[in-house]
């Protein structure tokens, strides 16, 4: 694909993605566990997030994310916590070291890059740059209009995060990615997150992305949290 369909692609993913339901699969694999589990995930771009981990017997943890505040609920112990929303706070979640605005984003296949930042082709590849140095890589590698590879390089121009684009399919919104592999080589951190039945751009309502403190729960500092 040219320079300029592939800036056009990203563009155009951009507008079309505004919202997601799914259950996923989530494969983990960090420094000291390797875990696999089933995932609820509702998204609303740009700053609107809930996250519910699954058991056959309920939700262990319910995780909801506004541009406000974080809040996380274990049902089982009754425990809570809450903090202001935060790359940090958020990482403890997801073990993704990005924003909120910029996971939303890449939970619906979308590389989190500024479309608006000087950028420039290099082979089947775009990079996106700030301040003068490349900060994010998207690669085209496969004849349609989607990318299937984004990196983003830290301030010494390494690999940060590393995304992978897979298994593709045609929607109503347009292509989407319905598997995604996630490595943060610093962290040590891999993830697989294997989306079924997705429902994009559907209405959403605001109590989705928060959550009152249900009687009788301890609340915490979220720094309890291991990290």
């Amino acid at each position: 694909m040219g320079g300029e369909r592939n800036d056009a692609a990203l563009t155009q993913r951009n507008q079309q993605f505004r919202s997601l339901r799914a259950l996923a699969r989530v494969d983990y694999a960090g420094p000291s566990a390797k875990q696999n589990f089933q995932e609820a995930i509702v998204v609303q771009r740009p700053e609107r997030l809930r996250l519910e981990t699954l058991t056959f017997i309920g939700a262990i943890l319910i995780v909801t994310v506004n541009n406000q505040e974080i809040i996380g609920y274990q049902p089982r112990e009754g425990t809570l916590v809450r903090r202001k929303t935060s790359r940090d706070a958020l990482a403890r979640f997801t073990q993704i070291p990005l924003e909120l605005n910029e996971i939303t984003a890449l939970l619906m296949g979308l590389p989190a890059v500024d479309l608006n930042a000087p950028s420039k082709q290099e082979g089947n590849t775009l990079l996106f740059s700030t301040n003068g140095r490349v900060r994010d890589r998207v690669s085209f590698e496969t004849a349609q209009p989607a990318p299937s590879k984004w990196e983003r390089l830290n301030s010494a121009g390494e690999v940060e995060l590393s995304v992978q684009f897979l298994d593709y399919s045609q929607t109503a919104a347009g292509l989407f990615s319905s598997r995604m592999q996630i490595e943060a080589p610093a962290r040590k951190i891999k993830l697989e997150i294997r989306m079924q039945d997705p429902e994009l751009n559907g209405p959403m309502t605001d109590d989705l992305f928060t959550q009152q403190k249900p009687p009788n729960v301890k609340e915490y500092p979220i720094e309890a949290l291991a990290k």
